[in-house]
């Protein structure tokens, strides 16, 4: 059963079998964003995660995830003069800086901006990689 198809046409507050469905995606995309993180970190010497086992990954992960649904919109929506005379490479820089606020305030380490940036870069790729390979087949 697809996401799509969970909606009813009229709203009702009874818990049902979609709730599952899309708690379930939640999950899914929570755990691929923590596989692309932890390859994030695997590939680049500049991002690293502290030591602990698979809590700090997962906590990395989900704070990565608020920050990029909460605080990026945001910055873009400020910086969108400077990125539409960049031509869109300013977001870039706004990614970089995303990935810095969830560093600081997550068990995710960089060893600058220009590590935040990269890091931004490839984090992004190996998500959307990972979220095309794991996505359901389209009728």
């Amino acid at each position: 059963m697809s996401a799509r198809a969970c909606w009813p046409a009229t709203p009702t507050f009874a818990a049902t079998p979609c709730d599952k469905v899309v708690g379930m995606n939640l999950l899914i995309r929570w755990a691929l964003n923590a596989a692309a993180l932890w390859l994030t970190v695997q590939l680049l010497p500049g991002v690293t995660i502290a030591a602990g086992g698979l809590g700090p990954l997962l906590i990395a992960a989900l704070v990565v995830g608020l920050v990029n649904a909460v605080v990026r919109p945001v910055m873009v929506l400020l910086t969108l003069p400077v990125t539409l005379l960049t031509f869109g490479l300013f977001l870039l820089v706004v990614n970089g800086l995303a990935l810095a606020v969830a560093a600081a305030v997550s068990p995710l380490q960089l060893a600058g901006f220009g590590s935040a940036v990269l890091g931004a870069l490839v984090l992004s790729i190996f998500s959307a990689l990972l979220s095309r390979l794991f996505a359901e087949p389209r009728a």
